[in-house]
């Protein structure tokens, strides 16, 4: 059968398909120009159980009342413009978060009267997991991520300096059950910090997000290489975890009483006579040579010395080149604990399809005595191609 139009439909018709095809060029075309971007809160170091000196007028405010005010900020992220830094999605709104990583420090170590890890747990549960109101841009809740740090670990063991000190795991027993998802629940009775590690994966837009149990000691690498060594070499690798590259020499097994014996590892370096402090030189070498083994590892984050830092770290014999981010800290930041303008959190933005990403530093707290949103500080751009 065929169908006959008049010149006006005729015309009609040829508009439409016009407009059509425009239409689609200009889609596709904004898919090029704008592809999906991958947004993440990222924050560390919570430190409930202590009070901070000054905050927004006030003196010794609870760590519950800081992180609930934190919250409280990023929960206003989106719909906020980022800023036109040459970063991902610069000058674009922020549409939705994908996820939240808190890394570690979520208990204050209970030393004197500071409050039981139990108690500190229930108010990082209101904080970050009942009183977060962020979705991602479909309109899911947003995701949450969490690694214990060197505060958690020793309420669930005891510090050697700390006589007769009473633990509590309930800190790490919470972060393992939320994060490991076992079948059968862990609980601060069956507790074992000699098996039960917070080591875990996620695949976010093809790049390898690794969640590490404290810092990648020799221990932690045995399981890092049996999860890396399935990958394709060309897989950009993003490691988050509580303690700074260098790690740090308390945490490492050793007999002295300095020593906490947070990690697997014997503690093998010297004293630093002239620096009178514990170096870790030897322990590194052995990171060091993982990041040369796998170059696909293209990005470190982690808190436990607590303020904003994007730098590159080469290790003791300047084998490595891997980019580096250290956030602030609530609580405890170095910096943001004597002005609480400098107080931040840091928001990643990735490009999957470009194998870009940008980390913001975020202001929370810049006008504290009248709160009014984030202001972004320094930004820097990495590029997560693999040679």
């Amino acid at each position: 059968m065929k169908i006959f139009l008049c010149k006006q439909h005729r015309i009609t018709l040829l508009v439409f398909v016009v407009s059509l095809l425009i239409g689609q060029a200009e889609a596709f075309s904004q898919i090029n120009k704008d592809p999906e971007i991958v947004n993440i809160i990222y924050t560390s170091d919570a430190h409930y159980g202590i009070n901070r000196g000054n905050f927004r007028g006030h003196k010794n405010v609870s760590g519950h009342m800081v992180n609930e005010a934190l919250i409280n900020e990023i929960n206003k992220i989106i719909g906020l413009t980022l800023p036109t830094d040459g970063g991902v999605g610069e000058g674009s709104l922020v549409k939705g978060i994908d996820y939240l990583i808190q890394g570690g420090d979520i208990a204050n170590r209970m030393e004197g009267r500071i409050q039981k890890a139990s108690v500190s747990w229930r108010e990082f549960e209101d904080d970050y997991i009942k009183g977060l109101r962020l979705k991602n841009s479909q309109g899911a809740k947003t995701g949450l991520f969490v690694v214990p740090g060197n505060h958690d670990i020793s309420n669930a063991i005891g510090h050697n300096k700390i006589p007769n000190q009473k633990t509590d795991p309930t800190a790490f027993v919470g972060i393992y059950n939320l994060m490991m998802k076992p079948a059968l629940p862990l609980t601060n009775e069956s507790f074992n910090h000699n098996s039960d590690k917070v080591n875990y994966v996620k695949n976010i837009g093809g790049i390898h997000f690794v969640f590490i149990n404290l810092w990648p000691d020799s221990a932690e690498r045995i399981w890092l290489k049996q999860d890396l060594d399935p990958l394709p070499a060309k897989t950009p690798v993003i490691i988050f975890t509580h303690d700074q590259p260098t790690g740090e020499a308390k945490h490492f097994k050793g007999a002295g009483e300095e020593f906490e014996n947070l990690l697997e590892e014997n503690y093998k370096d010297l004293k630093n006579a002239a620096e009178e402090h514990l170096t870790t030189d030897r322990e590194q070498a052995g990171w060091e040579d993982f990041l040369v083994k796998y170059p696909n590892i293209k990005a470190y984050f982690h808190g436990n010395s607590n303020w904003n830092e994007f730098y590159i770290y080469q290790g003791p014999n300047k084998k490595a080149n891997l980019n580096v981010f250290r956030v602030d800290s609530p609580m405890k930041g170095k910096y943001s604990s004597k002005d609480e303008k400098l107080l931040s959190f840091q928001l990643i933005s990735l490009d999957p399809k470009n194998k870009r990403l940008t980390v913001r530093e975020c202001l929370w707290n810049f006008t504290p005595k009248k709160p009014n949103g984030i202001v972004f500080g320094e930004s820097k751009t990495i590029f997560l191609d693999v040679n």
